[in-house]
């Protein structure tokens, strides 16, 4: 009853309100909304402040930026929720408010497709080695399950087409990069697509912002060979499965393209098998499926492997393998 009181009493000002119902539209920075409000930062600050404290906003920092989002879980999530249905829509201040947020959307999706325009010359070379994203997502999809999934954890969201994939299997989805410009794509995305029940935010697959055994969903799609480290990441990402949840890897198998290494900043030219047992193993899961899509002519081509590890309902210990792996797969 207290925590409801205090909701309300956050609400029960034009302004905040006004924050609240352009917050159920998306995630906005502390800047995007002095813009759009014409108040000083301080006191939009202030109303932000009051809104987290009573749960109805939460606060995720992202480099040298700060976004805002209406809660997502916990009491305040319903009435988050019909805040903009309360909302009326002939007010002058509501609706000046919303042709600034529309003027700030366009220049955010400004920003979002000059980097990805800078970025897709790489993209397509990459995406011309191998099988259509068409056939590798449909692997993904079947090598995950039908679900439901509570909370699904993309790592690397890239430009969040995994939460897309994924968005009518999972209640709750997050997807985490180190790249602001990527992030901001994604959201872009998510935004496109319609999809309110998924969002981003700034992390470090070496130190993901979840708590121990809360995800029922973890994918890493074409990451790995980024990193200096595998083997961490892969750990990392074990520790925030649920037990029974699953851990999916989409990435290449071991290749010969070393221009790869020198021209797109590849770390790492694929994987094997053996060393992707170990590292799985070495995380306390236990690898179940993988499998293999080979391109028609294999020839200076890549083929990309999924491999499916689950976190045992009884908790095996790291290093001990306790099912059979099934035999690998090659739709």
């Amino acid at each position: 009853m207290e925590e409801l009181v205090r909701q309300l009493k956050a609400l029960a000002d034009p302004s905040r309100l006004r924050v609240a119902n352009l917050l159920s539209r998306g995630e906005l920075t502390v800047s995007e909304l002095v813009h759009i409000l014409g108040h000083s930062q301080p006191r939009v600050s202030r109303h932000l402040k009051l809104l987290t404290d009573a749960n109805l906003a939460e606060r995720m920092p992202e480099g040298a930026f700060v976004f805002y989002r209406l809660t997502g879980q916990g009491a305040g999530k319903r009435l988050a929720a019909l805040i903009s249905e309360f909302v009326p829509e002939s007010d002058p201040s509501f609706r000046r408010d919303m042709e600034r947020l529309d003027a700030v959307k366009a220049a955010r999706a400004a920003e979002a497709q000059a980097y990805f325009d800078r970025a897709s010359s790489d993209w397509e070379t990459i995406r011309s080695l191998h099988l259509s994203e068409d056939e590798v997502e449909a692997a993904i999809l079947a090598a995950a399950g039908p679900g439901p999934f509570d909370l699904m954890v993309d790592v690397g969201v890239g430009t969040g087409r995994m939460l897309e994939v994924f968005a009518d299997r999972a209640e709750r989805g997050v997807g985490v990069d180190v790249n602001h410009a990527m992030l901001n794509l994604a959201r872009l995305n998510l935004e496109k697509a319609g999809i309110r029940h998924f969002f981003v935010r700034e992390a470090n697959v070496t130190a993901l912002p979840f708590a121990d055994r809360s995800a029922d969903l973890v994918t890493v799609h074409q990451v790995l060979h980024y990193l200096d480290d595998p083997a961490s990441a892969i750990a990392e990402c074990a520790r925030v499965l649920k037990p029974g949840g699953i851990l999916l890897i989409a990435d290449f198998a071991p290749h010969q393209l070393e221009y790869l290494r020198s021209d797109h900043a590849h770390r790492r030219l694929g994987f094997s098998d053996a060393e992707m047992g170990d590292w799985v193993d070495a995380a306390g899961l236990d690898l179940t499926r993988r499998i293999a899509l080979h391109p028609e002519e294999p020839a200076g081509r890549l083929t990309v492997k999924i491999w499916a590890a689950t976190r045992s309902q009884r908790a095996a210990e790291p290093g001990t393998r306790i099912t059979q792996l099934k035999q690998e797969e090659n739709p």
